[in-house]
């Protein structure tokens, strides 16, 4: 089972802004073709990083306010949050290499 969980507007201060260890919020859309490619991609990625770092996805589509509220214009973005702050955004295709050095793990 993979690591890589969806989160909603509900649990995002408690998954992301509260978490004790660096966070990366997928923010994609189901109808976005490079956001289907990442995903295999994130799935492995959470799996490889243990507990040093968690990778969540939220669906802008069911989570419009959140959305808004992080400032997403395009997807896929990726936000990494550590202590509750935003430290990096990525716009488009990330690079897994970046990612899991950004995450620190």
């Amino acid at each position: 089972m993979s690591k890589l969980r969806e989160i909603t507007t509900t649990n995002f201060e408690a998954e992301v802004l509260r978490s004790p260890v660096p966070v990366a919020v997928d923010f994609f859309s189901e109808q976005c073709g490079p956001c289907r490619i990442l995903k295999p991609i994130l799935e492995s990625l959470a799996d490889a990083i243990g507990d040093d770092a968690k990778i969540v996805a939220v669906d802008v589509a069911e989570n419009e306010r959140l959305a808004i509220e992080c400032g997403i214009s395009a997807v896929p973005t990726i936000i990494v949050y550590k202590d509750g702050h935003e430290t990096r955004r990525m716009v488009g295709l990330a690079e897994l290499g970046e990612l899991r050095v950004t995450l620190g793990a």
